[in-house]
């Protein structure tokens, strides 16, 4: 694990998705219990989920992008952070451009890059995102009022998912 992965603030999930590491007795588990293999990862999908619900796609894009740049290719977390910048990027176009046939390509893309992650990556429930994603390609109208479900929720964005974009932005 690379250490940019680690992050010892960041909250256990409900539940045991793929990406969590549930307590086993040894002290690298920590005092929650358990970890996450890779916390970064966790919590910028955090943040990028809830930007998405909140309709701030572009945000939510740079989220997923920002973290999708450590790691390298041929891996679940690229192909799974890749596969969300197809979605928020696809969400972009349709929803801000009314470009469906930009967000069709996109989906496509990001269907291929989500093929062989877990249905429960990191909280995100992949399945029902790959089951929307195909919905949307026959109906872009699918996508509205359409909200990503993280640990068995559909938050939208707290002033803290702002500030994590905001400081995304000011590093590049």
């Amino acid at each position: 694990m690379d250490e940019h992965t680690r992050d010892p603030g960041v909250a256990p999930p409900l539940g045991n998705p793929t990406g969590w590491h549930a307590a086993d007795g040894s002290a690298e588990n920590g005092a929650a219990g358990g970890y996450w293999e890779h916390a970064t990862l966790r919590r910028a999908t955090e943040h990028g989920v809830r930007l998405f619900n909140a309709g701030d796609y572009h945000e939510s894009h740079d989220c997923f992008e920002d973290e999708w740049y450590n790691y390298g290719s041929g891996t679940v977390e690229s192909a799974y952070l890749h596969g969300m910048v197809q979605v928020a990027a696809g969400a972009y176009k349709h929803v801000d451009f009314e470009n469906d046939d930009g967000m069709r390509s996109l989906f496509e893309t990001a269907l291929q890059y989500l093929r062989g992650v877990p249905g429960d990556f990191y909280g995100v429930d992949v399945d029902d995102v790959r089951e929307t994603l195909r919905a949307a390609l026959e109906d872009p109208d699918e996508l509205d009022g359409w909200r990503i479900t993280i640990d068995g929720a559909r938050p939208t964005a707290y002033p803290a998912d702002y500030e994590y974009a905001e400081r995304i932005d000011e590093g590049h």
